[in-house]
């Protein structure tokens, strides 16, 4: 467990699921305060880039194929796209045989918010990535896999 989200002395357990839980919420809350960091120093949130880094990785890409590689609703995504948008990083080509449907493309700006790495979640992450063993990294997905799994089963 790391040293900095470990209970201290003075804070009794919770158990075992609501301590655990509350890692949960500290990694949340830190994704959260480092996204908002994010915005202010490159303009666009974690979410955002990350949709960002999808796009420049897959030109053309349907929005609908994002939502499912994030595993979230379609209308969840669609804010985020007119934002990205909005602002000139991505643009939509419409599907002429589905009107619903758009393709995604990246701009020249956008390509330029996907070379950016200090100060991301991305580059915490890696660093986090580059210190742990490939066991303790493969236990960490099967669990978080399986809640996520869990959770979204259970809507």
């Amino acid at each position: 467990m790391s040293p900095k989200l470990a209970l201290a002395p003075a804070q009794p357990s919770l158990g075992e699921v609501l301590d655990f839980m509350r890692l949960i919420w500290a990694l949340h809350h830190g994704l959260q305060s480092k996204s908002k960091r994010m915005k202010g120093a490159i303009g666009v949130t974690g979410p955002q880039r990350l949709v960002i880094r999808i796009v420049t990785r897959f030109p053309g890409i349907p929005a609908g194929q994002i939502a499912q590689l994030l595993h979230v609703h379609p209308s969840t995504l669609t804010g985020v796209l007119k934002r990205l948008e909005k602002q000139g990083l991505i643009h939509r080509r419409p599907d002429p045989k589905d009107g619903r449907r758009a393709f995604l493309g990246i701009t020249e700006k956008g390509k330029r918010v996907d070379m950016a790495a200090v100060g991301t979640v991305e580059a915490t992450v890696a660093r986090l990535l580059a210190r742990t063993s490939k066991s303790k990294l493969e236990a960490a997905r099967a669990v978080l896999s399986d809640l996520a799994f869990d959770l979204s089963k259970e809507q």
